[in-house]
């Protein structure tokens, strides 16, 4: 059973050879890993990266086995990566990159079979650009990606899905710990699509959010920083700096800086050793994947911090993809106050439950939730006779 949990079921490597608008040809290398699919499709997204190499790749795929697993969403765990960097493309050598890497994967893919997903530099353009290549072979096919624009079957919530689910979890987190949401000052750093909502959201249920940060820098106010202001200036192609008159940090001093609750949502890696002892937040959510490293894991555990972690506290985007693929099935689309609240009861439950195992076992959070991940697809996996 070890073997069948600690290896990938199926490893694709293809080259993607793209036609350059100066003439020339550039191959690249794409990669589709499938992990486990147990309990359910192969799901798992796609990025474009110049480090994502088939290393990466195959890790975030057990990854997602273990995060639809406790998420208990009836998927397998998948990833899918190509070595490039998309700032060098244009955007019509991007689409072509896009829809050669889908054709020449596409007899891995399929609604029932492997179901990909947005990850880092891709997005719902490059989703519908898969859906309509696949398409092309196998008829309109909706359900083949998810994180598609609403015009092309997507689902209303999906798009907010990561970042409300963080702060669902952390709500949950406050009812578990008995601690007053309201009363607790929270620090974000990463203001892309999932720090930015988890902010939005934070703000809307009137939480104090005293410091952002993003690639340009960060802002710190101890009064609550403008969410709406901060959101207007990003998405207008700027930065949190030029918030105007309030206090500058960098994105260092906002992980080390006064507060509650830290909020990693960008990097992984940016609490470590080094960092770590400057760490104020009495709870860490790890909205980004890996924020910290073992050892800051475990430096935080022996001085008493909270941490959730992000196998959960990143979880409300792949279950926001369940719904999306469920309404794609089932050719029916639900209501975005729908799938707010069946977000938010997936999320509460999956806390519970590892909360729950973790006082059982006295165990941490993090140990917790690949505990009962672990336990449910091994039991998938006797049942099918794998092992």
């Amino acid at each position: 059973m070890y073997e069948v949990l600690e290896t990938s079921y199926r490893e694709v490597r293809v080259q993607v050879p793209v036609h350059r608008d100066d003439g020339s040809v550039s191959v690249f290398h794409g990669y589709r890993v499938q992990h486990n699919g147990a309990r359910g499709p192969y799901k798992g997204g796609i990025r474009y990266h110049p480090e994502a190499d088939i290393d990466e790749v195959r890790a975030l795929a057990q990854l997602m086995t273990w995060k639809t697993a406790l998420l208990d969403l009836p998927f397998g765990g998948a990833k899918g990566g190509i070595q490039v960097d998309p700032a060098r493309l244009s955007a019509r050598e991007l689409e072509a990159l896009t829809r050669r890497f889908t054709m020449s994967i596409s007899h891995v893919l399929g609604p029932f079979r492997d179901i990909p997903a947005p990850d880092m530099n891709t997005n719902a353009q490059v989703m519908a650009w898969i859906m309509d290549a696949y398409s092309a072979g196998h008829g309109y096919t909706p359900a083949i990606v998810t994180g598609k624009p609403l015009a092309f079957g997507g689902a209303a919530g999906r798009e907010q899905a990561t970042g409300r689910g963080v702060v669902y979890v952390l709500l949950a987190a406050a009812r578990r710990w008995g601690l007053e949401l309201a009363d607790l000052s929270v620090a974000i750093q990463g203001f892309g699509n999932v720090g930015s909502w988890t902010a939005i959201t934070l703000d809307e249920l009137g939480v104090k959010v005293v410091a952002v940060a993003d690639i340009g820098g960060g802002v710190r106010n101890d009064h609550g920083i403008d969410v709406p202001k901060a959101v207007s200036v990003v998405r207008a192609g700027g930065s949190v700096v030029e918030l105007g008159d309030i206090e500058q940090v960098t994105n260092a001093e906002l992980l080390t800086g006064p507060c509650d609750v830290l909020i990693p949502a960008a990097l992984g890696s940016v609490i470590d050793e080094d960092n770590v002892g400057d760490v104020q937040a009495s709870i860490v959510v790890e909205a980004a994947n890996h924020p910290l490293t073992p050892l800051a894991d475990r430096i935080l555990e022996d001085r008493g911090v909270r941490v959730i972690p992000d196998v959960l506290a990143n979880g409300g985007g792949v279950t926001g993809s369940y719904f999306e693929w469920t309404q794609n099935i089932q050719q029916f689309s639900w209501k975005e106050s729908r799938f707010n609240s069946e977000l938010d009861g997936r999320l509460r439950q999956a806390f519970e439950a590892t909360a729950d195992f973790a006082d059982q076992h006295d165990t941490t959070m993090r140990k917790a939730a690949y505990g009962i991940a672990i336990q449910r697809v091994a039991e998938a996996a006797r049942l099918r006779g794998y092992a």
